[in-house]
């Protein structure tokens, strides 16, 4: 099974569980925190995923550090089980899937605009707005500054990409004068 399907799976099993217990939120800051911690201390991440270390040691630093963090002990029992089943590696893909089904469950998209000039705060207040209207779903945009763009903006609704930028035009000319 692929590493990504695996990540799937467990996340969906905790997003199960966090919507039942009304934890959805809690759950994926806990998450998000303890990768965050492994992060910022490389030797211990490098000790739960190194084969030389017992299960037992890697149980009590998992203890620890979720004690440390305030993690509930549903999150805290997750990360065992994900350290017991050897998948604690995959706990990044985990928690990206997490929020892929919490925001589906709350009808939330998280999209994107690049422009190659900054937008005005009205301009990304319109452009949400927009995007709301079409999906049909609360937008959560991020946005960011180009200048290779040229002009115009690039999109991204999940998967999709909607591509408007002068870089993008100007190339497909390019393509168009090569072949012709």
């Amino acid at each position: 099974m692929s590493t990504n399907a695996i990540a799937r799976r467990y996340a969906k099993a905790l997003i199960q569980l966090a919507a039942e217990q009304g934890a959805v939120e809690r759950y994926y800051t806990e998450l998000t925190l303890f990768l965050q911690a492994l992060e910022s201390a490389p030797e211990a991440y490098g000790m739960l995923s190194a084969p030389g270390y017992g299960i037992e040691a890697k149980r009590r630093l998992v203890n620890e550090l979720a004690g440390r963090l305030g993690i509930s002990g549903t999150t805290g029992d997750f990360l065992l089980l994900l350290l017991d089943r050897k998948r604690i590696d995959q706990l990044s893909g985990i928690a990206d899937w997490y929020r892929s089904f919490a925001d589906d469950a709350a009808g939330i998209v998280r999209s994107s605009v690049t422009s190659a000039l900054p937008l005005s705060e009205q301009q990304v207040r319109q452009m949400q707005n927009a995007l709301e209207k079409a999906t049909g779903k609360k937008i959560i945009l991020s946005v960011d500054t180009d200048p290779s763009l040229i002009g115009g903006i690039v999109t991204r609704i999940g998967d999709k990409v909607f591509d408007g930028s002068i870089r993008t035009q100007l190339t497909k000319i390019h393509d168009i004068l090569q072949k012709g």
